[in-house]
């Protein structure tokens, strides 16, 4: 679930409670290029105030004029099209073609947001089913491939955390990596046998385990939607989760390093009978180069590169820090040399 859906629901909540009216907006379903994705929330407060954004602003402004003007009079919901047309698409900000479908849900009781709310912020995973008839909504346990779904009587939202992060160490830019991560909607934990380092963990949201690293990876069972990242510069620590994780569907594994250290890492994990597949999917050094220096400029850029694994995109080899720093340094001595 988006973190800013959160703040939606959180909003929605804090507004019934002092006495308003809201209309809760839910993209269901968009067609051709969209500013947000499917699930994506607004509310707006019936005197006008909103939270949240489903697209680049202009559907926000006639759902804020609506409001505005009549008031959050329907009882029940309704679900209603923008850009069916190009003079509409070209009204309401969507790119050439683009529609969006939109779930106008009415409120005035904030218990079943709030129940909403504790159960995310536990750490379930929650299907929201609400009856368009009725306009009565259920929770219900959710499964990590289940998505937004509307049939014209029923709408499923899925809320919660779908994507899960492990991070091996405890140190300064496993602080920076996983506040970020959190923002990003991770399910983070976070393994350091250290006590040195876990003693002063102290980051909100974060999950902090004191077990070894290989066993940590077995315990948690990794699939396709989770990503693993080893920054103690410990090999004792990194590489018992990096051969372990390797071998797990994890769309991402990576480490941090250097590109020396990451070359001699990669000798040492053949040593525990890993394939050349498995070795491949390392990615080391961690990260797309950005010239980062700083523990929160490095945290951005191995959390940027995690991002485009999950999302299916493939970088080029010059935005990979090895590659990057490789041309960078045959560029600097090219320059020396015609310099001399």
């Amino acid at each position: 679930m988006d973190s800013v859906n959160l703040e939606v629901l959180k909003a929605s909540i804090r507004w019934i409670d002092a006495g308003h009216r809201v209309l809760l907006v839910t993209v269901v379903k968009t067609w051709g290029s969209s500013p947000r994705p499917e699930g994506s929330m607004l509310v707006v407060r019936d005197d006008g105030v909103v939270a949240g954004s489903v697209s680049g602003g202009c559907i926000e402004d006639d759902l804020i004029d609506r409001v505005r003007r009549h008031g959050v009079v329907d009882q029940k919901p309704q679900s209603v099209r923008y850009g069916i047309s190009a003079d509409e698409a070209h009204r309401f900000g969507l790119p050439c073609g683009g529609t969006i479908e939109l779930v106008l849900e009415p409120l005035a009781d904030a218990r079943g947001l709030a129940a909403l709310c504790q159960r995310v912020e536990a750490g379930e995973l929650v299907a929201r089913t609400l009856d368009m008839t009725t306009g009565v909504a259920l929770l219900s346990a959710a499964r990590t491939t289940d998505g937004v779904a509307f049939d014209g009587r029923r709408f499923v939202t899925i809320h919660g955390p779908r994507y899960r992060l492990l991070v091996i160490g405890a140190g300064q830019l496993s602080r920076y990596l996983c506040q970020i991560a959190a923002g990003l909607d991770y399910q983070v934990t976070v393994c350091d046998p250290r006590d040195e380092y876990t003693d002063v963990w102290d980051v909100p949201g974060t999950r902090l385990v004191r077990t070894m690293p290989d066993d940590t990876v077995l315990d948690m069972k990794l699939d396709e939607r989770c990503a693993v990242i080893a920054l103690t510069h410990d090999p004792k620590l990194d590489d018992l989760a990096l051969m372990e994780a390797l071998k797990t569907p994890a769309f991402y594994v990576g480490a941090l390093g250097s590109r020396r250290n990451n070359a001699a890492r990669r000798e040492r994990l053949k040593e525990f009978d890993l394939s050349e597949a498995e070795l491949a999917r390392l990615h080391g050094p961690a990260g797309i180069y950005i010239g980062s220096r700083t523990p929160p400029e490095i945290a951005v850029s191995i959390l940027a590169e995690v991002t485009a694994a999950k999302n299916g995109v493939a970088l080029p080899a010059m935005a990979q820090v090895a590659a990057a720093k490789a041309a960078r340094d045959i560029g600097a001595s090219a320059g020396a040399l015609c310099a001399a």
